[in-house]
């Protein structure tokens, strides 16, 4: 069959098929021969393209001599004839001598005659009839292992090929092949190597630092897209639900622990609306669910908390270490994750892991990556690369160095699912690779078992997840690994002849480079991280700001920015304007100019404190443009003003001379730092004369002399109603009441 197809593949290029043409027409004479000449042969390598051939079922990924392995998938008639008795058939090929060879034979697309195996015998094989164009149809093939001659322990070949004929190409011939890997080794190995997987729960930044003005700090979020992530089938509940039954280490950022616990207590998104309100968070219940069910999931598993936030370690070391203050957000992060961890899940983690995005790492990455008490990195085998000089891949932790362990996760298993791993057949395909380059690591030519790890792509979607899984349980259903966690992997014995230089940064890839964070962006950081140190001293609970500014300011460097930075900037203005908008809740309220007559009067100045706690620490300030003309007893006061609520503070003003004279009122803290805006207002002093001041004298004068002389008035009316009184004499009759009482009436009156 090889040999057919080799002829099938000899295929004439346009000009020897020119030449033949020439040559019909000098040999029509002769039948036979022109009957050789006009038969097709049409060439393999076009052929191939007809037909798609995916697989979607390899079981057992990892078979034994007993199974009967099954191969499903189907085939995808792709041109645009009817492929006419056609048969689906197997092809196991010999065994594959290195990984080198694995990846080389998954890159191989087309069928080559001679290289690609025969199939193995035809009663296996599944017949089609007839398979139009454009028309897909499933197949599934079962062969006993031990029909398939597979020998020593290793990596097979295994191929999927769709045969047959169309009327253009009437003989048949290979039209479409798959390719995927059969790891072999039946019985247990003596030597099993340690493998660690890296099971990653991150996501990206939601949480703004705005809060509600209720006592609760209502937490207000980006948008409420994390709930699909968390509700079933989502990406991050895939990754519990998986990872409760798997041998993996849990490597988390607390930041996705707050965030979701945050949903659990009430929270609120931002309205879609500009400039409307936050509304009210709609998935308490699936934030819950969720968490319950990882902190179920995670004990008495190996636990690794990343820095609060992931921040971006590689773009701090190229382009944040330098702007002062950035740096020491490190540590803070790297305490507050081992806090979240505990209070949230119950469990204890590991704080001494460092990773770098996809492994990537140069001198001031390690440095950076350091910095916070981590004395771990991990990266990856295409980032701290082998000589070649040991012949076989090292174990992963190598020592680089001040203390300082390299975790190296193998390149080829780390990256073995970051393709669509939606289509059935890209899923199996990449779970067969992964296991195939399992078993040749553990294959190499080594006497000592040796310590592998992965570290997948920091989110991986759903179906990812899913092949992760998939993979995980073929290798504990294998025979040549067994499971271990990232501490154990850091504290294996290195190989000494392992590579342990850091490479250079001129060896950082330019692609990851590209995505980094700006100088620019840790600048604006920097002036964020000041205003909240200025505003926090005249706070009496600063913690009411703290807290969320710097869980923000952590975001604002993270990993999950990357290929973002439109987003990333405009969170970063967002975050500066908010803060920016509570300082100035804080501020001397606007004055209308005043009048001051004479030399000495009060003037009023109010503080206003819309927030919803009591500010200290401010001192009010006054100053005159002109100290000559306009001067203040006392030009400072201390100020504390209740949360809601506004305070005068009054300041005595001394005028040497008539005329308007501006004022500026500003707040400052204590230790002299100005605070908000100043205001400026006019004193019109006007001065008062001598002559003035008789006018006013007299005035009061003549007021108090009328006020006299009504009082003797009223002394002496009283006085004579009095004398007429006592001269009536007691026997008075009634007829002469009347007369009596007119005149006393008449007193009486007069008096009031």
């Amino acid at each position: 069959m090889a040999e057919a197809a080799d002829i099938q593949g000899a295929a004439p290029a346009p000009a020897r098929r020119r030449w033949l043409r020439r040559a019909v027409v000098l040999l029509t004479g002769t039948p036979v021969l022109a009957a050789l000449v006009y038969a097709p042969a049409p060439p393999a390598q076009a052929a191939d393209s007809a037909v798609d051939v995916q697989l979607t079922e390899v079981a057992p990924s990892a078979p034994v001599k007993s199974d009967t392995l099954t191969i499903s998938g189907t085939v995808v008639n792709n041109g645009r004839e009817t492929i006419k008795n056609a048969h689906v058939g197997l092809r196991v090929g010999p065994m594959l001598g290195d990984r080198s060879s694995i990846g080389e034979v998954a890159d191989r697309k087309s069928f080559r005659p001679g290289v690609d195996p025969g199939e193995i015998d035809e009663a296996f094989a599944v017949k089609i009839d007839s398979l139009p164009s454009k028309v897909d149809q499933h197949f599934t093939i079962k062969v006993p292992v031990n029909k398939l001659d597979l020998g020593a322990d290793g990596v097979y070949q295994l191929g999927v090929s769709l045969s047959g004929v169309t009327d253009s190409r009437p003989h048949e011939q290979v039209l479409g092949i798959q390719r995927t890997f059969l790891p072999w080794q039946p019985d247990p190995a003596a030597k099993r190597s340690s493998l660690t997987y890296v099971w990653p729960l991150i996501s990206t930044t939601r949480v703004t630092a705005e809060t509600g003005s209720d006592e609760l700090q209502t937490p207000v979020f980006l948008d409420d897209s994390l709930a699909d992530e968390l509700r079933s089938g989502g990406r991050l509940e895939r990754m519990v639900s998986l990872g409760k039954d798997l041998p993996i280490t849990w490597v988390i950022d607390p930041d996705l622990l707050t965030t979701v616990d945050a949903m659990t207590k009430g929270y609120r998104v931002r309205s879609p609306e500009p400039g409307g309100k936050p509304v009210q968070g709609r998935y308490k219940a699936v934030a819950e669910q969720w968490l319950n069910a990882l902190e179920s999931a995670v004990q008495g598993k190996k636990v690794v908390a990343l820095p609060f936030a992931d921040p971006d370690l590689a773009s701090l070391a190229h382009h944040g270490k330098d702007v002062s203050g950035t740096l020491g957000q490190l540590r803070p992060a790297t305490d507050k994750a081992k806090q979240t961890v505990e209070t949230v899940l119950h469990v204890t983690p590991s704080t001494d892991f460092s990773w770098p995005v996809d492994g990537a790492i140069d001198p001031s990455i390690v440095n950076v990556a350091t910095s916070a008490g981590a004395h771990n990195v991990l990266t990856r085998s295409d980032s701290l690369q082998e000589t070649g000089s040991l012949g076989y891949t090292p174990t992963a932790a190598r020592p680089i160095g001040a203390g300082t362990t390299a975790v190296v996760a193998d390149a080829d298993l780390s990256t073995a699912f970051e393709g669509d791993m939606v289509r059935a057949g890209n899923s199996t395909l990449a779970v067969q690779q992964f296991l195939a380059h399992s078993l040749a690591l553990n294959l190499q030519n080594s006497d000592e078992p040796r310590s592998y790890v992965v570290t997948p792509q920091r989110r991986p979607s759903a179906s990812q997840a899913e092949s992760m899984a998939t993979a995980l349980r073929g290798l504990q259903a294998a025979r040549w690994t067994q499971p271990s966690d990232l501490e154990a992997a850091a504290a294996a014995k290195p190989d000494p002849g392992a590579a342990t230089q850091v490479p250079g940064a001129g060896q950082y890839p330019e692609s990851l480079s590209k995505q980094e964070l700006p100088v620019s962006a840790f600048e604006k950081i920097r002036t964020t991280q000041n205003t909240l140190d200025h505003f926090k001293v005249i706070l009496t609970a600063p913690d009411r700001v703290e807290i969320p500014f710097g869980n923000t300011t952590n975001r604002e460097m993270s990993t999950s920015w990357r290929g973002r930075p439109e987003e990333a900037d405009l969170y970063r203005n967002q975050v500066q304007a908010y803060l920016i908008g509570l300082t100035e809740k804080v501020k001397v309220i606007p004055k209308s100019d005043a009048t001051l007559s004479g030399h000495s009067a009060t003037i009023p100045v109010s503080v206003q404190n819309s927030l919803v706690q009591d500010v200290h620490n401010l001192v009010l300030r006054v100053k005159s443009a002109n100290p000559t003309r306009l001067m203040f007893a006392e030009a400072e006061q201390e100020v504390v003003v209740q949360g809601g609520h506004s305070q005068t503070v009054k300041f005595t003003a001394n005028a040497t001379a008539s005329g308007p004279v501006e004022v500026t009122a500003r707040l400052f803290t204590k230790d002299g730092v100005p605070y908000g805006k100043e205001r400026k207002f006019t004193v019109e002093a006007t001065e008062i004369t001598p002559t003035v001041m008789l006018v006013i004298a007299g005035g009061v004068l003549l007021l108090v002399l009328a006020g006299i002389k009504m009082y003797a008035s009223r002394k002496r009316v009283a006085a004579r109603a009095a004398a007429e009184d006592s001269m009536q004499p007691s026997d008075e009759s009634p007829d002469t009441g009347p007369q009596s009482a007119e005149g006393s009436g008449t007193g009486e009156t007069v008096d009031r």
